[in-house]
C-alpha cells in the first residue's frame, strides 16, 4: 500500500454521493465544474485516500477536451474525444458526479452504439506545451484529415483509400447509395460516380474493412 501522511489512510473505494456507484483507483469520472454553465470535467482516479475526519480526497489525472487544448478543436477531433494528460490535482470526492468509460480509439470505433458516458482517447497531452504523443497518426482522403469517427466515409475500390463524400463532390445522402465507388485517381471523370445500393462506411483503426456507422 503506498504511504500516506499521517493522519491519512488509502481507501480501496469511494461511493458516489447519493448513488449507489462505486470508484476505485483506475476507474474514470465526471467532476463537477466550478461553472455550471460547462460540461463536466473528465479523470481518471489515482488515488483515494481520507483524513482523521473522514473527509475524502482524490488525486486524479485530467482528461483535456480538444477545446481546451492549446491548439484547440480541428476538423478531425471527435464529439466524445478526449486527451490524457500529464495535469495531476487532488480534488474533493463530493465533486464526483458520476462514471464514465474512456476507450481506446480501436474499441470505441467498434461499439455499434455510443452512450452518453462513452469517450475515447488516442492522444496523451502535455498541458504545459500542448505537444501531443504520438505525435502522428494515419491520414485519409485527398484532404489528407486523420480519422474522425463521427464522419461518414466511403472506401475506393481501387486504392482502397477512404474519402469523405463532401471531398469527392458528393453528399451524405448520395453517398448513402453507392455500391461501388472509385475516387477520381482510379476512374475517368465521368465514372467517378456509380449509384447502387450500398458501401462499405469508415476506416478501422488497424485496418481498413467495412464496417457501420455506430448509432448515437
Amino acid at each position: 500500500m503506498a504511504k500516506t501522511k499521517p493522519g491519512k489512510k488509502d481507501l480501496d473505494s469511494y461511493t458516489i454521493k447519493g448513488t449507489n456507484k462505486v470508484v476505485r483507483p483506475g476507474d474514470c469520472v465526471l467532476m463537477r465544474p466550478s461553472d455550471s454553465d460547462k460540461p463536466p470535467y473528465v479523470a481518471r482516479v489515482e488515488k483515494i485516500e481520507a483524513d482523521h475526519r473522514n473527509n475524502v480526497k482524490v488525486r486524479v489525472r485530467w482528461y483535456y477536451r480538444p477545446e481546451e487544448s492549446i491548439g484547440g478543436r480541428r476538423q478531425f477531433h471527435g464529439a466524445k474525444e478526449l486527451f490524457l494528460s500529464d495535469h495531476y490535482d487532488v480534488q474533493s470526492a463530493h465533486t464526483i458526479e458520476g462514471k464514465c468509460i474512456v476507450h481506446s480509439f480501436k474499441n470505441y470505433t467498434k461499439l455499434e452504439n455510443v452512450g452518453a458516458e462513452d469517450y475515447f482517447c488516442r492522444f496523451e497531452y502535455k498541458a504545459a506545451t500542448g505537444g501531443f504523443t504520438p505525435d502522428r497518426v494515419a491520414v485519409y482522403c485527398k484532404c489528407e484529415m486523420p480519422y474522425n469517427p463521427d464522419d461518414l466515409m466511403v472506401q475506393c475500390e481501387g486504392c482502397k483509400d477512404w474519402f469523405h463524400p463532401s471531398c469527392m463532390g458528393m453528399t451524405i445522402e448520395e453517398a448513402k447509395k453507392l455500391d461501388h465507388f472509385l475516387c477520381f485517381d482510379c476512374c475517368s471523370d465521368h465514372d467517378a460516380k456509380r449509384t447502387l445500393n450500398a458501401f462499405p462506411v469508415s476506416p478501422s483503426v488497424e485496418a481498413k474493412v467495412e464496417t457501420k456507422r455506430r448509432k448515437r
